[in-house]
């Protein structure tokens, strides 16, 4: 009976912090935490192996916390353990219960919802966008596991959040890769925020899901110390089991749990205050005597300490030259036909990379054999770094986080056109600080016979908002890379891996001449000059770079001095590129294959800010582009030919 009253009585005061901290706010979740205060307690004070002076040990046992509204229980379990805070690892101090009245607070570690970057190390990821941390979670056990790290991985989950479908992808990811040290927890209270949750979502119908899922369910009620002691001893226990079934817990909890006054609907993010917050307290207390007359003085906690880190990653070795990459894999005859798709030259890329740095991992969603991931994914000594995500793009990214926490660095793949149905899970990994490297191939309108469907158009414009503003370490929130060649890809990829933060790099199908050589460096920020002229200055990317080469040639012919840049990276040296302008008599056309948003947009805000004069036209895709058998048809049906280029520059100069 020891243990039962024990966790009853850190519960009800974890409980009662939680609305304490959330009234001081004015704002919060305090009954979804109160109906988690209990799960919270077995997990943090008994269950977990982990230290609250080393809160992101790299073998402890982790809590990801998907329902990420209902963190104040778990800030105040973090209180009550002198958890340390801190965004600098060298100045982290032990948190305490008077620090929890400073939720939300614009100076506060104790932000809205869960974020690390925000000084809170004990989470992974910046969670609270409902669904996504299960495939945290996931990623988390997938990089344990490549580590032969026995660390465990708890996430709990709310039962509305579960109609979310990553959720099901993630569910299904767990069992595809037999994942037995990660614990899905349904917190199953009955209510979302305007109602009753759906009875799609009831404790019953999910558990039956996840049995069908492949699932080994155990159903608790989640205010029962005993129950959830021994659902999380049976995961320990089946973790050990190489044959058997992943487990998934659904935990019967009351929102509001210890107070009937503020249970039910109309209680969702609304803090108790005055009169209902006296009452909810009495209501506790009433509780505490109820669940905790047996305790007693010597009843308490014992905390595991996580294992000791035996392996760590060796030291990056130094990445080959193309040139030197290709005759060691064979492909000198490839090298030397002078043309090679940039989507291969990162697939070539990733593999070179994998052979001198045991951090990176890849993860692709059904489509290797046309991101050419496949070529790392065939290379045995590799092959366990490759992770087949299946069609499941949402589950993919998120996954990418939780093995960025875990030191990997990720490159995840599809189709340029597939990555836009992760924006929110790649805007929530950038908010983490988490180290992804996002490649969409198949970029742009020379996909051209596949049509609009598979195309990606507005991805420059959504991922270049990132590249406007500044993470946590003080670095734009991604970087855009667009290689035009094959060397480009190849030596973009390392500078990828080299950089930590996110990236976004598009690599095309259709082959494209040579154009740099070994000797070109290319960086973050950079971009290069092809051809130098005086009288108007061309700026492409990706694909356009060889239409405007093509349309130089033209306009020399027309006695045009034309200047071009390759602008590969978004952002970029405004003032070198600013300089160029104004050699170029302040003239300027941008060159992409995508809708506008992009480098247009970009070189417009930098010239705009520069106060000089000058005249801009912006070339991108203006209307919905359809099939075509050819990337010359479809770019002249978009008015993005050399030809079209030509006459829009010779517009410019009236000539």
């Amino acid at each position: 009976m020891s243990f039962e009253a024990a966790v009853h009585a850190q519960a009800i005061e974890i409980d009662r912090l939680s609305l304490e901290m959330c009234a001081a706010a004015g704002s919060g979740h305090p009954t979804s935490s109160m109906s988690i205060g209990h799960i919270v307690t077995v997990l943090m004070f008994h269950t977990m192996r982990w230290s609250p002076d080393y809160p992101n040990y790299p073998t402890s046992d982790r809590l990801v916390l998907s329902e990420g509204h209902a963190v104040p229980a778990v800030y105040a379990a973090a209180a009550k353990l002198g958890v340390m805070v801190g965004k600098d690892p060298d100045k982290r101090r032990k948190l305490n219960v008077d620090d929890l009245k400073s939720l939300r607070a614009l100076d506060s570690v104790l932000d809205g919802h869960p974020n690390p970057m925000e000084g809170f190390p004990f989470f992974d990821a910046a969670t609270g966008s409902l669904g996504q941390g299960l495939s945290v979670a996931a990623g988390l056990g997938d990089a344990a596991r490549l580590d032969e790290n026995d660390r465990r991985i708890y996430c709990i989950i709310g039962d509305g959040e579960s109609r979310e479908g990553q959720i099901d992808e993630a569910l299904d990811y767990i069992v595809d890769r037999k994942l037995l040290n990660v614990l899905p927890i349904f917190n199953c209270n009955d209510y979302g925020q305007a109602d009753r949750v759906s009875g799609q979502q009831s404790a019953d119908t999910l558990a039956a899901k996840l049995a069908a899922f492949g699932y080994d369910v155990k159903t608790v009620d989640g205010h029962s110390p005993n129950q959830l002691k021994a659902a999380f001893e049976a995961f320990v226990a089946q973790a050990a089991k190489p044959s058997a079934k992943p487990m998934a817990v659904i935990a019967k909890t009351v929102k509001g749990w210890g107070c009937p006054s503020i249970q039910g609907n109309g209680w969702h993010g609304k803090p108790a205050v005055a009169d209902a917050l006296k009452r909810a307290y009495q209501e506790l207390d009433e509780k505490r005597l109820e669940l905790t007359s047996s305790l007693g003085a010597g009843d308490s906690f014992m905390i595991q300490p996580p294992t000791e880190l035996t392996k760590q990653a060796a030291e990056p070795g130094e990445l080959s030259s193309f040139t030197e990459t290709m005759k060691r894999m064979d492909m000198e005859s490839l090298l030397q036909s002078g043309n090679i798709a940039t989507r291969r030259a990162y697939g070539i890329a990733l593999r070179a990379l994998g052979k001198v740095n045991d951090r990176i991992v890849v993860l692709d969603a059904d489509v290797s054999n046309s991101t050419m991931t496949d070529m790392f994914k065939k290379d045995a000594a590799l092959t366990p770094r490759f992770i087949e995500c299946k069609i499941a793009e949402q589950n993919m990214f998120s996954a990418g986080v939780g093995f960025s926490a875990a030191g990997k660095i990720p490159f995840c793949n599809t189709f340029a056109k597939f990555v836009t149905r992760a924006y929110d899970q790649i805007e929530m990994a950038i908010n983490t600080g988490a180290n992804l490297k996002i490649v969409g191939s198949h970029a742009g309108v020379t996909l051209a016979s596949d049509g609009p469907s598979q195309m990606a158009l507005p991805d420059i414009a959504w991922f270049r908002a990132f590249t406007t503003m500044k993470d946590h370490r003080g670095n734009p929130g991604c970087y855009i890379l667009q290689p035009s060649d094959a060397y480009a890809a190849y030596a973009l990829a390392n500078v990828m891996a080299e950089y930590e933060g996110v990236c976004y790099m598009r690599t095309l199908r259709p082959e494209t001449e040579f154009i740099y050589s070994d000797d070109v460096v290319f960086n973050l920020g950079g971009f290069e000059v092809l051809h130098e002229g005086r009288d108007i200055l061309l700026a492409a990317t990706g694909y356009m770079v060889h239409e405007a080469n093509r349309a130089i040639d033209m306009l020399d012919k027309a006695g045009v001095s034309a200047s071009l840049i390759d602008l590969y990276s978004l952002p970029f040296d405004s003032d070198g590129v600013l300089d160029l302008v104004n050699a170029n008599n302040g003239k300027v056309i941008t060159i992409e294959d995508n809708y506008g948003g992009g480098i247009g947009s970009a070189l417009s805000d930098a010239l705009t800010e520069s106060g000089d004069a000058f005249q801009l036209r912006q070339m991108h895709v203006r209307h919905i582009p359809k099939s075509a058998r050819t990337p010359d048809e479809v770019l002249k049906a978009c008015g993005l030919s050399a030809d079209d280029i030509k006459k829009t520059a010779m517009d410019m100069l009236g000539v």
